[in-house]
């Protein structure tokens, strides 16, 4: 939503609710990724179905945005960046959503985890987890904001995460060759890091979005530069 007002004041107070939307969504789908994080790293499975529990109401925001998005659209038929922002909001819910499913799927590769010994690549998942909830938090940010240069801030961090994910696999992959019995932990192990890798991802097309309101430009299949 720019900073411009409109005339007819209903209008300017949904946008404001739409946006309000996402930002609540996006603050669920934040803590589902940390408390997936948490209980793995504290072995604690209470922590991972609260992650799974609290899905439900990430789901909710997305069927309340698309019908919001829906009711502008067909109501309020808005123009340029207006409609732009509409838009991109019903794209943007759905990375939203699909990066809800999988803190979840982390809450469940964690509670599993809970029950094998601990390989030493574990140790370098929070700071995965940690980059990919503050690209969470600055995409939104840059969303709301029209900041396109935090939007390319958040594609760039993007890249540090697919190389942890790198170190990540060469270490699980020394481990499990060294050790055989340990290939049914460090599968999951492994699969916990490509969630997050995986969740990073739908953040960069959030930020594509970014883009795509403020500049109406398409980037989806081209790099940001």
């Amino acid at each position: 939503m720019g900073e411009h007002h409109h005339i007819y004041r209903p209008f300017d107070d949904e946008l404001r609710l739409l946006k309000d939307k996402i930002l609540a969504m996006g603050g669920l789908v934040e803590t589902h990724i940390a408390q997936a994080m948490e209980a793995l790293m504290a072995r604690d499975e209470s922590r991972a179905k609260m992650a799974i529990e609290g899905d439900r109401k990430v789901n909710k925001l997305e069927l309340e945005v698309d019908e919001l998005c829906v009711r502008l659209i067909a109501l309020r038929q808005p123009a340029g960046s207006d409609l732009r922002f509409v838009a991109a909001s019903l794209k943007i819910v759905t990375d939203l959503e699909r990066i809800g499913d999988l803190a979840v799927n982390l809450a469940r590769q964690a509670i599993r985890l809970c029950h094998e010994p601990v390989m030493n690549a574990v140790v370098d998942l929070p700071r995965m987890a940690e980059a990919a909830r503050k690209m969470l938090r600055d995409v939104l940010d840059a969303f709301v904001r029209h900041d396109i240069a935090r939007a390319g801030a958040v594609v760039t961090a993007d890249d540090q995460v697919d190389e942890w994910l790198a170190e990540v696999f060469h270490k699980l992959t020394v481990e499990m060759e060294r050790d055989s019995t340990r290939i049914r932990c460090g599968l999951t192990t492994l699969l916990f890091a490509k969630y997050i890798e995986r969740l990073a991802d739908h953040i960069v097309n959030i930020a594509q979005m970014v883009v795509f309101v403020v500049r109406g430009e398409d980037i989806r299949h081209a790099r940001m530069k």
